[in-house]
């Protein structure tokens, strides 16, 4: 495994393009395979998860390339509907299948995700908005197994779990309504760009959805859909993240080809620190500022400020100057970070699904591990301000989620080396 060995004390300058949507892409091009033919996705960024994504749909029979960052992916000839678990147990996303391989096959045999460091993630909003459109679903062996026996059917679908509404849920239950006979209504759905994107690219290949980007989509089915042309949007919590990272070493940095719109409520809190912010129609620019005011956050689904962040926000907010609080409202066990910050000098104790941050003058290099996709980019950007030099080990994780990360940083300023870790 690798690590990053990381010089802190760089100030981070200049500008960087955000790259396309993981959390995007992965259901867009499971989306592709519910028609025959060529559906051609451009912005795609070159990520571990969208790989095992393509190795997926290339184990169902699908044909792909992948170039440029413009996947080309002829599902012509698609013939299997499981996943298997040595696929899926590497990436929860590729249950965003489910909804596609039912409409395309009437019937689908998908494993069980399993569990996540970050905490219990249940699919059971997925299974029931699928049995209101007539799917008939079992668990065997650690398995799903779906089947319809006269096909679906629209139907008023309730979509609110225990801790709001589902991205993937969503997902899954928007595709499959978009060929079932009659119309479907979707109440809590998500409404996060990425379900916009999706929705989106449903249109294209001929879906009938009005209500995009509401709480409430209405899908009439259509008989059958085609292949399309699709660009994937900004990726949004990249954005955020180096702009926390331009933020924390007090520097002045630019993310262009990104969002705004997307990030509401992380600028208005991050603008409430103190740090100046400044955004056009597709960039943002941030000015750090030597000392910075602490806030209150809480995650919440779209457009609330988003979990995906929460870790990074952590970090910076370690070095402010007071106390802050961070409710975990998404995945209220998603802290395993905070104890990694705390052995850079950071001050944060956790009272369930509170963690309180006390702001330190500086944090001190040290060696720590990363646990996820988020704690790994917290835990760099920590490093990136502290004195001395970090190791984060387990960088594995980022590669899943940020394309040409330490490139980007380097390019920025910053002093990354990727070594060998031999610990």
């Amino acid at each position: 495994m690798d690590k990053f060995v990381i010089e802190g004390g760089k100030i981070l300058n200049g500008s960087i393009p955000a790259s396309g949507a993981k959390n995007s892409v992965l259901p867009i091009l499971a989306a592709s395979i519910m028609t025959r033919g060529t559906s051609v996705i451009r912005n795609v960024p070159d990520l571990q998860d969208v790989r095992t994504m393509m190795r997926i749909l290339e184990y169902l029979g699908a044909k792909i390339t992948f170039k440029n960052g413009t996947i080309e992916i002829d599902s012509s000839d698609i013939n299997r509907c499981d996943a298997p678990y040595e696929f899926v147990k590497t990436m929860r996303a590729s249950i965003a299948l489910l909804g596609p391989l039912i409409a395309r096959f009437g019937k689908a045999q998908f494993s069980l995700p399993g569990g996540c460091v970050i905490g219990p993630r249940p699919i059971d909003l997925h299974i029931k908005g699928l049995q209101k459109l007539g799917v008939d679903i079992n668990i065997e062996d650690g398995y799903v197994i779906a089947s319809v026996k006269s096909g679906l059917k629209g139907n008023y679908v309730f979509l609110g779990g225990s801790f709001g509404s589902s991205v993937l849920a969503t997902a899954n239950v928007m595709c499959a309504a978009t060929v079932a006979k009659g119309t479907t209504v979707i109440e809590f759905a998500a409404c996060e760009p990425e379900i916009v994107d999706l929705a989106n690219f449903l249109v294209k290949m001929g879906a009938k959805i009005t209500g995009i980007g509401s709480p409430c989509l209405t899908i009439c089915g259509v008989k059958k859909l085609s292949p399309a042309e699709h660009k994937i949007i900004p990726d949004r919590i990249e954005t955020g993240t180096f702009l926390l990272a331009g933020a924390i070493t007090r520097g002045n940095v630019t993310v262009e080809k990104c969002q705004p719109l997307h990030l509401g409520a992380f600028l208005e809190r991050l603008g409430e620190t103190g740090v100046s912010i400044k955004s056009g129609r597709n960039f943002i620019a941030i000015s750090g500022i030597s000392r910075w005011k602490p806030v209150d956050v809480v995650t919440l689904a779209y457009p609330g400020f988003p979990t995906d962040l929460q870790a990074q926000m952590m970090a910076f907010l370690s070095l402010a100057d007071g106390v802050s609080v961070i409710t975990e409202k998404i995945f209220p066990e998603r802290f395993i970070h905070a104890g990694e910050l705390n052995r850079l000098g950071a001050s944060i104790q956790l009272d369930g699904s509170r963690a309180i941050v006390r702001g330190v003058k500086k944090l001190l290099g040290a060696r720590v591990m990363a646990s996820d996709l988020r704690a790994s980019a917290a835990l760099v950007l920590a490093g990136l301000a502290a004195e001395g030099i970090t190791e984060v080990s387990r960088i594995y994780h980022l590669f899943r989620g940020y394309h040409k990360f330490e490139e980007k940083l380097n390019y920025l300023g910053a002093k990354i080396t990727r070594q060998k870790d031999t610990t």
